[in-house]
């Protein structure tokens, strides 16, 4: 999304990119950025919370429309969570048990079963329909 935005920004399209990964959107400078820190694919708010997705759009346009000059970075004020814990449990292995994580691996080996099986369909019906 970012390397669109500077792309778009190029052509003369303004644009706000809004997400998580603070660390990579700034390394890949885009002219205006909504920092949201929460888990990552949350960049539009808390899911299921129209309060908080509302509130993060409306900053989202507000930076769009007034950011101070280039590569400006704005954070978002709400937060995922009041004590921040979220982020020792997000992605980490060192707090699931051996049984979940066995659950987990078996399900996204399932995942790939159906991704494999679907390709194999496709190209089946693509040499059909040649």
């Amino acid at each position: 999304m970012s390397l669109a935005a500077r792309t778009l920004e190029a052509a003369g399209i303004p644009t706000v990119v809004m997400g998580c990964a603070k660390d990579i959107v700034e390394y890949v400078g885009v002219a205006r950025f909504l920092f949201s820190d929460f888990p990552l694919g949350n960049p539009a708010g808390k899911p299921h919370d129209t309060a908080s997705q509302t509130a993060t759009l409306e900053l989202a346009l507000r930076v769009l429309d007034g950011a101070p000059g280039a590569r400006t970075t704005v954070q978002n004020p709400i937060r995922w969570n009041a004590d921040g814990l979220w982020k020792l449990d997000y992605s980490n292995i060192d707090q699931l048990s051996k049984e979940e994580i066995q659950r987990r691996r078996e399900e996204f080996d399932r995942g790939k079963d159906v991704a494999k099986a679907r390709l194999a369909e496709d190209m089946k019906k693509k040499g059909a329909g040649e």
